[in-house]
């Protein structure tokens, strides 16, 4: 067992002292699996690893339990990341929704300085990303889950497959129905457009 599932052990059974000391492991791992993310994302960011990762961790530390003075509750590893994985979720997309917003320079065409690709070829195409994952998730929660963590935490198959207890052949199954799905949605999506 991991020092922040034993911690996570302690904090359930109303170890206070325990809460105190899964703060920073937290902020040690989200800064990570941040690093991880962002080293997937396009050049020119005016997002940064630093700051996802602390947008994410207050978002997991903000709760209405957090006010009423009582820590966060992650109930293994597990939850965990998948918490992570949602909070990172949730602010590149909002980060791409504000920059699309005329407000922001939304009608402008971005060209990047270099020729390195990120994950998605534009926010256009991380928005649509967001969208098929969520009508996935209707069908196939877990399979999301999966998603969520490979792509928006950046955890690697196996470090996947741990986080939501099940084995590293189930993930890559998983991994692979979920591309071919979201591959063929966003394709649909397409279509009805033109």
């Amino acid at each position: 067992m991991n020092e922040i599932s034993q911690i996570l052990d302690a904090v359930a059974n109303g170890d206070r002292q325990a809460g105190a000391a899964l703060m920073p492991l937290m902020y040690t791992e989200l800064r990570r699996l941040a690093a991880a993310q962002m080293a997937h994302e396009r050049p020119g960011q005016t997002l940064n690893a630093t700051a996802l990762v602390h947008e994410a961790y207050l978002r997991l530390v903000a709760s209405p339990s957090r006010e009423r003075g009582e820590e966060p509750q992650f109930a293994n590893r597990g939850h965990f990341f998948a918490a992570a994985a949602e909070a990172m979720r949730r602010i590149l997309i909002d980060s791409v929704r504000r920059k699309k917003s005329v407000k922001h320079g939304g009608g402008r065409l971005r060209v990047p300085l270099d020729e390195a690709q990120g994950i998605t070829e534009s926010p256009d195409e991380l928005l649509a990303l967001d969208d098929a994952l969520t009508r996935f998730a209707v069908e196939e929660p877990a399979k999301a889950e999966l998603v969520k963590l490979r792509f928006f935490a950046g955890l690697s198959t196996p470090e996947a497959a741990a986080a939501l207890g099940v084995s590293v052949a189930t993930a890559e199954r998983w991994w692979t129905f979920a591309r071919a799905w979201l591959f063929a949605d966003l394709g649909d999506h397409d279509d009805d457009e033109k």
